[in-house]
């Protein structure tokens, strides 16, 4: 496989997690097994095979990649790919587009679609994703996807399987969904992103930002250009319940071992022991 672009790969429990993000560089993620990629600020060309692609906000470090991966899913003549973005950017995503277009002189095939917070998006059979809000400083929401299932309805427990089975021949719904949150995703967002909805902490891998570390930043200044500190983690310590927490979108302006050394001496080991960052 061709290599054109850095990407990290992490596993846990049958998910892969790959991509790079660095503040003000690039952020793209894939997850593989779920067909799908969070954010194209960068197209690794392992990449073009993933045809849903959800789209946080509208940076260039974000998703100035965009019509690299139309392109190149025309040039080699796969179907066009279906991209989710905030609804207010529509609009100028096919502007963008169009633009291209007339540059490449190559038609820009694709699929946009507008979400917003609420809104659910059928992934599969067994997946589907819901969008939250998050806070930055241009429209931007965040991605939830959950694992869901079809079991018995405890009222039915005890039932013998005959008794299930005449039930749903009479056209009884025997079955009810059950739902499990297994990434999320928040893109860039201060830390009432984070806060938005439950899934953040619930969800069994967290890829969130955590853009700086050191205490003399200034957190109100952090928050207003919609980014979070490694202090804003150590406060919500005791909510994340997440299995394996990703933090990406670190700071240029910083060394990555400042960051090794912050979290290694700030965050309690209970969180810590959970915790990757990704440079």
């Amino acid at each position: 496989m061709l290599k054109n672009l850095p990407v990290r790969t992490l596993e846990h429990k049958g998910l892969t997690i790959e991509g790079y993000s660095r503040a003000a560089v690039q952020s793209y993620w894939r997850i593989p097994e779920l067909k799908l990629c969070f954010d194209l600020g960068g197209s690794p060309w392992s990449f073009m095979g993933t045809q849903s692609l959800f789209i946080t906000h509208p940076h260039l470090d974000h998703m100035a990649a965009l019509p690299v991966i139309v392109a190149r899913r025309r040039m080699m003549k796969m179907e066009p790919p279906t991209i989710y973005v905030p609804e207010e950017i529509v609009d100028a995503t096919h502007r963008m587009l169009l633009a291209w277009q007339k540059l490449d002189r190559g038609r820009m095939l694709c699929e946009i679609v507008g979400v917003a917070p609420g809104r659910e998006i059928e992934l599969s059979r067994e997946h589907v994703v819901t969008v939250f809000p998050t806070k930055h400083t241009v429209p931007s929401v965040g991605y939830c996807v959950w694992d869901r299932r079809k079991k018995l309805r405890p009222e039915l427990a005890g039932k013998s399987g005959d008794e299930i089975r005449d039930l749903r021949l009479s056209g009884v719904d025997v079955t009810q969904e059950v739902r499990f949150p297994l990434v999320c995703y928040c893109g860039d967002t201060a830390p009432a992103g984070l806060d938005s909805d439950p899934c953040v902490y619930d969800a069994r891998i967290l890829i969130t930002e955590m853009t700086f570390v050191r205490p003399e930043h200034r957190k109100e200044k952090i928050h207003k250009f919609g980014h979070t500190h490694l202090d804003d983690i150590v406060e919500r310590a005791d909510r994340f319940k997440n299995e394996l927490i990703i933090l990406g979108h670190y700071t240029t302006r910083s060394l990555e071992k400042e960051a090794h050394a912050a979290i290694d001496s700030r965050m309690p080991a209970h969180l810590r022991e959970r915790v990757r960052l990704w440079m």
